[in-house]
C-alpha cells in the first residue's frame, strides 16, 4: 500500500461528494437530451455533434475526476478501486483513492506528447480572423454532385448560390480534421493543404475547430485534467459548434438559429466578433490543459 504525496491535498467526503454531483448535473443538462433523441431515431444538427464526432460518451462525461494531486477519502470513493488509472494510497485519514499519474503515462505517453504539441504550438502562434467559417461551405461544394453531409437540411442560398460563395472567397483553412471532409472539387480551391502530419506546425488559436478540440484534448488528458476544466471545454465547443453552423450555408431556421451571412460585410464582421470572443476564452483554457499536460511525470524513455 503507497502512503499519501506529501504535496497532494485530502478531500473528505463532505468536500468532494457534493462536486461531483454538481459537475454531473451541469454534463447530465447536454447528455440526456443526446440520449432520448438517440433513443428515439432523431437527429439534431448542432446539439448531437460532441458526442458524434467525439469519441467521449455520455456516460464517461458524466463521470467526475479531482484531477492530479488529489486524494479522495470516504465510503464513496471505494468505488474508484475499479476505475481505470486510479490507485489506492493510505492518509492519515483512512484508505483514499488517487489518479494514477505514472500508470497513465506509461499508458498514454504517445498521446500526452502530442498534446503538449499541440497545445503549446497553438499558444504561441497569431489567429487567422480572416476564414469566415468556409470549411463549412467547402464542405457542400458542388452538392448536385457529391450531395451533403447533412441531408436532412436545406442550403439557405441552394446549390448554386453556395458553389458561388465558395468559389469568390479566399478559403485558407489551417486544420486538418475540417479539410479532410472538403468535396474532391474544394480540396484543391483551398490555400493549404493540412495533414495529420502538418498538424502540429499549422494549428492556430483563432480556428473555430482547434477551439472546439480543446474539449478532445481534455477528455484525453483524463482522468489528470480536472472534470470542471473539461466542462468548461466542452461548453466552449457546444457554443463553437452553434455558432459555426449558424455560419454555415444551412438553413437552421427550424431549429430556431438565424444565419450569419458571412457572405455580406456585415455577417464577416459578425463572425470575427464572435471568433475573437471564443479566442480568448479558449486561449485561457488551453493554457490551463498545457499545464496539466506539464505537470504530468515524463515517459520512462525520455
Amino acid at each position: 500500500m503507497r502512503s499519501m504525496p506529501l504535496t497532494a491535498t485530502v478531500l473528505e467526503a463532505s468536500q468532494w461528494t457534493p462536486l461531483a454531483a454538481h459537475h454531473e448535473a451541469r454534463a447530465r443538462a447536454f447528455g440526456e437530451p443526446f440520449v432520448e433523441r438517440r433513443m428515439k431515431g432523431k437527429k439534431h444538427p448542432i446539439e448531437d455533434f460532441l458526442f458524434t464526432y467525439y469519441t467521449q460518451k455520455p456516460g464517461q462525461l458524466y463521470r467526475w475526476h479531482p484531477g492530479i494531486g488529489k486524494v479522495l477519502i470516504g465510503e464513496q470513493a471505494g468505488e474508484r478501486s475499479d476505475w481505470k488509472f486510479y490507485r489506492s494510497v493510505q492518509t492519515p485519514h483512512g484508505l483514499g483513492y488517487e489518479f494514477d499519474a505514472h500508470s497513465f503515462v506509461q499508458a498514454r505517453a504517445r498521446a500526452i506528447e502530442f498534446a503538449r504539441i499541440i497545445l503549446a504550438g497553438t499558444s504561441e502562434r497569431a489567429g487567422n480572423f480572416a476564414c469566415f467559417g468556409l470549411h463549412e461551405w467547402a464542405m457542400a461544394y458542388k452538392s448536385e454532385v457529391n450531395g451533403i453531409r447533412h441531408e436532412y437540411l436545406p442550403l439557405r442560398l441552394g446549390a448554386t448560390g453556395t458553389d458561388q460563395v465558395v468559389e469568390s472567397e479566399k478559403i485558407r483553412c489551417t486544420h486538418f480534421d475540417a479539410f479532410r471532409f472538403y468535396t474532391p472539387q474544394a480540396v484543391e480551391l483551398n490555400e493549404l493543404q493540412p495533414t495529420r502530419e502538418t498538424q502540429r506546425d499549422l494549428e492556430q488559436p483563432a480556428c473555430l475547430h482547434a477551439n472546439m478540440d480543446l474539449y478532445k484534448w481534455a477528455y484525453k488528458l483524463s482522468p489528470a485534467v480536472p472534470s470542471e476544466l473539461v466542462m468548461d471545454c466542452f461548453e466552449l465547443a457546444w457554443d463553437i459548434r452553434t455558432m459555426d453552423m449558424q455560419a454555415s450555408p444551412y438553413d437552421l431556421g427550424d431549429w430556431g438559429h438565424e444565419p450569419i451571412r458571412i457572405e455580406t460585410p456585415a455577417g464577416k464582421a459578425e463572425y470575427v466578433r464572435l471568433q475573437k470572443e471564443f479566442a480568448n476564452r479558449a486561449d485561457v483554457l488551453r493554457l490551463k490543459l498545457l499545464e496539466v499536460a506539464n505537470e504530468l511525470p515524463l515517459a520512462p524513455n525520455d
